[in-house]
């Protein structure tokens, strides 16, 4: 009989609970769950959960996780009572944005697989007969939508779980995380240790502080949350048995944070209305009432927070006016910076793992996801938007995380666009061109903690020196939020003069020492024993042969080599797999250097002047680089490009930064050299071909279906993901990354829109934008592979269809003459 790790699981509730059936299901019986509440009801977010899940998300993965806890807690009973009541979902509109941003939530369903319609007043009546009609405008139906019952489904799932093996032990807190030689050896309780290979923590809002015993940083915030209980509603009487508990869609009224749920003759309603209200542990655990009580989570109900909540809640369903709030409580559940999961292995602890954050609605899904990464070594979704390594350091600040955290309590229901910046905190990374864009009046977006320009406000002369045909039309009004014409004019100045782009903010990675070369052979697809000098842009990949990231590595001497990376997770899985005899260090440099992307046809005359090294085509080809001095700065010259036009990644430290930019600057006046922003940048980058991880491919695609094989060297083996992709190659594929035109020139969609052939779903929209060169909308889309260049498509964008045809890639200088000239 073969053995399997040693698992223990921190945490009793609905993600416990499900990854435990998920491991022994897949054979891991060893597995033993432990919880400082008693069995079942541990006190936990789960013990008090409404239950309601709403599946439509902006995210793919999301959508993805609440789908199948859909369809595994519709498959499970306790006892014959019901784990999950499909009644289905309805949320309703009573402003014109908030019907508008309807058609766009109908839209990401129909993206991810998920039936949903929009439907007028009357409709919303018949679904929910205590709405008045006069109050609103539509609603969005979603008949696969309903209620967990999570308190249930633990018992269901534990009894499962139990049956195979695994062993449930309620009031045993956990006091320590044994640990020796860099692994988790066990869990420390006041009864003793238990042993253990792994250990996952799915502690909920207790996961800070069970993290901190491993010295891992867990960037999550408990909010309480208010919920009540009305009084018996005369028109629910007689509705429902005491079998079925509920008939009537789960409800959400978003234009004032709220959601419903029927239970019996009663309505239980949910609020966001109120101010933040974080929840300090220690409180807790000072709190001898808390402690001793059942339901910690479950904090005393603030009367004043609900009193306007209920006032709009009798406006939305006038038949409350005739009963009260009879019960009420403030449960604390998690927040995190971006609203995301956390899910990963410790930095510095093998075998810790942390499963938080994660709400009802999207258990069984993280559940699976988290068993297939430690039974199998890969999650079948993608979990970029989930991995709690995607942070940047100052993003794990306590400061950072209780303000972000909080603002996102704040805006959970609101119409957020997705260029939205967070207005704090603000200025936390800065490059050393700051000061001189800030004169310039860049418009700072803000990712990762970085500022980074999107246009500038001095280029705005520059639109009516356009030629016609780059002068771009105008937008629909949300298209145009958070962009500006003046991307037209910087992307014009880059294909027809030259232009400075801030590239800092791009992640780049160290990577030294004798073993150097071997590591990043063993993890890249490219081929990388190459001389000093050279440059190959390659993809790391999973075993099963999907993209965890591509990459650009140049080889600055024999042991050192610099990677242009994706973020954060590329770091740590550098860090992950570097050999610990110390032969490789991995450094991030990001912070202690900076970089200038300066590309146009004019960009050689302008270097030129500034150098007595050779900067021809003979002297620094395409992909190779070379150290060198422009106006006395030394540099790292890269001959790369993303946007499709000859130049360099030029790269210095941060103290050079300024001078460099100035040096740069100075001597292009004359050439028409502007300061460019990320707008133009993305259109420049999409009229090339050029994709962007995590947006237009990620862990589910291979690189064939992403157009990215030649980036694959298959006469060699033995990196990762070799032997998957070994039989596939462009003839294999069933579906690929394709690029769409937009027919009507004039309409940008922003991406996530769903895409239609011959009337039906066939994909979705990855990365888009207007392409000023071409001068007309462009989206990358995944299709069937069916759909080849000429294939008429349709993309819904808020309601309507737009037509689209399939081109050939890429749009602009196929014969790559502009970029190596």
């Amino acid at each position: 009989m073969s053995t399997t790790p040693r698992v223990v699981v921190i945490g009793a509730g609905i993600v416990g609970a499900n990854l435990a059936d998920e491991l022994t299901v897949r054979g891991w019986h060893d597995v033993t769950v432990v919880d400082q509440g008693p069995l079942p009801l541990t006190g936990g977010s789960s013990s008090h959960a409404p239950g309601l899940v709403f599946q439509t998300n902006a995210s793919k993965t999301m959508t993805e996780f609440a789908r199948y806890t859909v369809e595994k807690l519709k498959s499970i009973d306790v006892d014959g009572a019901w784990c999950f009541n499909q009644v289905g979902g309805l949320e309703v509109a009573t402003t014109p944005e908030r019907l508008t941003d309807l058609y766009r939530k109908r839209g990401w369903a129909t993206s991810w697989g998920v039936q949903a319609e929009v439907v007028g007043p009357e409709e919303c009546v018949r679904l929910h007969p205590l709405i008045d009609a006069d109050r609103v405008l539509g609603g969005l139906h979603v008949p696969t939508d309903g209620l967990a019952k999570a308190s249930r489904a633990v018992v269901a799932l534990a009894r499962r779980a139990e049956a195979r093996g695994a062993r449930f032990l309620g009031s045993t807190r956990v006091v320590g995380v044994e640990q020796a030689g860099g692994r988790v050896t066990g869990v420390r309780t006041p009864e003793g240790v238990i042993p253990a290979d792994i250990v996952v923590t799915c502690a909920g809002f207790w996961g800070r502080a069970v993290g901190a015993m491993v010295g891992m940083e867990v960037p999550l915030l408990p909010l309480a949350h208010q919920f009540a209980w009305t009084g018996q509603v005369p028109d629910l009487v007689g509705r429902n048995d005491e079998l079925t508990e509920a008939s009537l869609p789960i409800l959400r009224h978003q234009d004032q944070d709220l959601y419903y749920r029927e239970r019996g003759d009663t309505l239980g309603i949910g609020s966001y209305a109120h101010r933040p209200m974080p929840v300090d542990l220690r409180d807790l655990a000072a709190d001898d009432d808390v402690r001793e009580s059942s339901m910690p989570s479950m904090l005393p109900f603030t009367e004043e927070d609900f009193a306007p909540v209920w006032e709009q809640s009798q406006l939305l369903l006038p038949s409350l006016r005739s009963t009260k709030v009879d019960t009420g409580f403030n449960g604390v559940f998690s927040f995190t910076p971006d609203g995301g999961p956390l899910i990963g292995e410790s930095p510095d602890v093998r075998g810790f793992w942390i499963a938080e954050a994660v709400w009802v609605t999207h258990s069984a899904g993280v559940g699976r996801a988290v068993a297939q990464l430690l039974v199998e070594g890969r999650s079948e979704i993608d979990l970029h938007g989930c991995d709690v390594h995607r942070f940047e350091e100052v993003q794990l600040a306590p400061e950072y995380v209780s303000e972000t955290s909080q603002q996102n309590f704040v805006e959970i229901y609101d119409v957020l666009h997705p260029l939205q910046p967070r207005t704090s905190p603000r200025g936390l990374r800065v490059s050393p061109f700051s000061a001189r864009q800030e004169a310039l009046g860049a418009v700072f977006l803000e990712a990762g903690g970085w500022e980074r320009p999107h246009w500038y406000e001095a280029n705005a002369g520059l639109v009516e020196q356009l030629p016609a045909e780059w002068t771009p039309p105008a937008r629909d009004p949300w298209a145009a939020r958070f962009s500006s014409p003046i991307a037209a004019a910087e992307a014009w100045r880059t294909r027809t003069a030259v232009a400075m782009y801030d590239m800092t903010p791009l992640k780049r990675l160290e990577v030294s020492g004798p073993g150097a070369l071997g590591l990043l052979q063993r993890l890249t697809t490219g081929r990388l024993d190459k001389s000093v000098g050279s440059v190959t842009y390659t993809l790391a990949l999973d075993e099963a042969g999907g993209i965890r990231s591509d990459l650009t590595v140049a080889r600055l001497g024999e042991q050192l080599f610099q990677v242009g990376a994706n973020g954060n997770l590329d770091h740590d899985l550098l860090r992950r797999e570097a050999p610990t005899d110390g032969s490789v260090q991995v450094r991030d440099t990001t912070g202690g250097t900076c970089c200038i992307g300066l590309w146009g046809p004019r960009a050689r005359d302008l270097v030129q002047r500034l150098t007595s090294d050779d900067f021809s085509n003979e002297g620094l080809k395409y992909f190779r680089a070379k150290r060198a001095r422009i106006g006395g700065v030394p540099v790292t010259a890269m001959r790369l490009s993303y946007v499709g036009e000859l130049g360099w990644e030029i790269y210095t430290s941060a103290d050079n930064g300024q001078r460099l930019w100035d040096v740069l600057w100075a001597a292009g006046q004359d050439l028409g050299v502007v300061a460019a922003g990320r707008a133009a940048f993305n259109s420049l980058r999409l009229e090339k071909g050029y994709r962007a991880w995590g947006h237009d491919m990620t862990t589910e695609h291979d690189p064939y279906e992403a157009g990215l094989g030649f980036a694959v060297r298959k006469q060699d083996q033995g990196y990762v993901g070799s032997e998957a992709v070994a039989g596939l190659g462009d003839g294999t594929v069933t579906r690929r990354l394709s690029c769409l035109t937009v027919d009507d020139g004039h309409s940008v969609v922003l991406g996530s829109e769903p895409v239609f052939l011959d009337g039906r779903p066939a994909g979705y929209v990855t990365s888009a934008a207007f392409g000023h060169t071409v001068g007309r909308p462009i989206a990358y889309a995944w299709l069937p592979a069916s759909a080849g260049v000429g294939t008429t498509v349709e993309i819904e964008y808020f309601g309507r269809r737009i037509p689209a045809t399939v081109a050939a890639e890429p749009l602009v200088d196929p014969e790559m003459t502009r970029i190596r000239g």
